[in-house]
């Protein structure tokens, strides 16, 4: 079960918070390390935190780590697995595309994405994915971050936790 509360605008003070969090470890320009993230600095949060770990030849992505909040948003379990064994061909592409972009260009992504292609048109998440570098330089980890918003009647609510 998604505990709810709030609406688009708690979603949007989560996202600047991680935003915040993570742009407070970069230094000199270089991105931050898995090594530099420290989930107890952001607790409250973590429900709805991935890690997601960036393979090379050929470019693939491996869903590491899913926070406990992100089971009710997918069904299931999604630790451990790639892009295709989540999500179905369209939904693979348009994150593959996205993750793309965050490992190319070494900057956040952010996006809004629906659940219609697993049958649950009410609910999107609000996403940022944070890029994470090893050396500080190549992309081969990405913290993300999803606030889950849905409509259940005429009211919007959020995933967000109260703290």
């Amino acid at each position: 079960m998604i505990a709810q509360i709030g609406g688009p605008a708690t979603a949007v003070r989560a996202h600047e918070e991680i935003f915040a969090y993570w742009a407070s470890l970069r230094q000199g320009g270089r991105l931050p390390s898995r090594a530099s993230i420290h989930p107890a600095d952001f607790k409250r949060h973590l429900p709805t935190v991935s890690l997601i770990e960036v393979r090379s030849d050929p470019r693939d992505y491996h869903l590491r780590l899913a926070g406990t909040g992100l089971y009710g948003v997918y069904g299931r379990e999604i630790t451990g697995h790639t892009l295709e064994e989540v999500y179905n061909t369209a939904a693979t592409d348009y994150w593959r595309t996205e993750l793309d972009k965050v490992v190319a260009e070494r900057r956040p992504g952010v996006g809004v994405h629906n659940f219609a292609w697993r049958g649950a048109g009410h609910l999107s998440i609000l996403w940022l994915r944070l890029p994470l570098s090893s050396n500080g330089v190549d992309v081969d980890m990405i913290l993300g971050y999803d606030a889950v918003l849905g409509v259940q009647g005429d009211r919007v609510f959020s995933g967000i936790r109260a703290a």
